[in-house]
């Protein structure tokens, strides 16, 4: 199926495979990847879609050689994408940082899994913490992307592009092993909102590495740098980064669902809300006031919103993790009035379990119950 096709047609793919046909929809026209369950099928898809769009499909020799192409691809302007799973985004983190220094935009999709260590292929959110606190050395940030399904993997390729060229700034898509390999209809179809990929070249025209001649005589020199040595010079820019992670707050984005009338908001992101989402669908029925508010963007949080909704309510944060998004729920709503530290309750779900919406009623009847 071609890109602009009658939106009602739909083709049967996995996420990683969504992630692939957004990357190219959304302008990619570089990838440099290394194979790593559960996101294979990412490299895979790439290895044959990139090609006949004109673009270019490496398989490095490793993870931090992949990081490394990107920075590079990308500081010529190029819309370039790298995948991996867990350990394999560890491996990435040195460059990663160099980007976010150097200002140099690039999208990094992380299908996570079960650890820490080499742990299993199951799915996990693991990786909240590495996500959103930078991950790497030196005080970075990304912006932050949680897709819940195959049709957001699709979708948030081109937000994520859009975002990484807006703001000069890696950009990470942070899925899991259910996310990546569940199969469901997708419309291969740009969203409304979506960033045409000349509008990415316009945005990277004014910085990108063109090469000797190419801009003509007596051209400024461009250098993308994450050094500064002279006095104050780093200070003054960590400065400036701190300012721009800090307006990236316009674009943060979230999901309200029955949260008008609910007792109990559960916060949940990417596969745990869609299995919330089916439990507090079985609970509503049976008159219990439950509501979901699901964070898409995990940096910036949307703490602003979750804090909205806080008067006379009680959280319950769900993660498949040992507690990580919780720790950002409670610094959101610290000091806000009529939320103590025991409104924000906490369940976590093993990394490595696959559940079903069954697993998550009993621990949200009990936070209902909690005084």
């Amino acid at each position: 199926m071609s890109q602009g096709q009658n939106s009602s047609e739909r083709i049967l793919i996995k996420g990683n495979e969504a992630v692939a046909f957004g990357a190219v929809d959304a302008g990619c026209r570089c990838y440099f990847g290394y194979p790593i369950t559960p996101q294979n099928e990412v490299p895979e898809s790439l290895s044959s879609l990139l090609p006949e769009v004109g673009g270019q499909f490496v398989q490095a020799e490793s993870e931090v050689g992949a990081i490394n192409m990107v920075l590079g691809a990308a500081a010529s302007g190029i819309p370039a994408l790298t995948s991996s799973s867990s350990c394999g985004i560890s491996l990435m983190q040195e460059g990663i940082s160099y980007m976010a220094g150097s200002q140099i935009p690039g999208v990094i999709v992380n299908m996570q899994r079960g650890g820490p260590g080499l742990g299993d292929i199951g799915p996990s959110q693991g990786d909240y913490f590495q996500a959103v606190k930078g991950g790497g050395h030196g005080d970075h940030r990304n912006l932050v992307l949680a897709p819940s399904t195959a049709q957001e993997c699709y979708d948030f390729m081109f937000r994520a592009f859009a975002l990484a060229f807006k703001y000069a700034n890696p950009v990470m898509v942070l899925g899991d092993a259910i996310v990546g390999q569940i199969k469901e209809p997708v419309r291969r179809v740009p969203p409304k909102d979506a960033v045409p990929a000349e509008e990415l070249a316009a945005l990277a025209a004014p910085w990108r590495m063109e090469g000797f001649g190419r801009r003509g005589p007596g051209a400024a020199p461009r250098l993308l740098k994450s050094v500064y040595l002279a006095e104050g010079a780093l200070a003054e820019r960590n400065r400036m980064l701190m300012r721009k992670y800090e307006s990236m707050k316009a674009d943060c984005a979230f999901e309200c669902v029955d949260t008008d009338d609910a007792e109990l908001i559960v916060v949940a992101f990417g596969s745990i809300a869609r299995i919330a989402r089916s439990a507090i669908r079985q609970l509503r029925a049976e008159g219990h006031k439950i509501g979901l508010f699901r964070p898409i963007t995990l940096f910036p949080f949307p703490e602003e919103a979750l804090r909205a909704l806080a008067p006379g309510r009680r959280f319950l944060v769900m993660e498949q993790n040992t507690g990580q998004m919780v720790e950002d729920v409670r610094l959101s709503l610290f000091g806000q009035p009529g939320v103590s530290p025991a409104s924000v309750l906490w369940h976590g779900v093993m990394p490595g379990l696959f559940i079903g919406a069954d697993a998550l009623r009993d621990p949200m009847l009990q936070a209902l119950k909690e005084k």
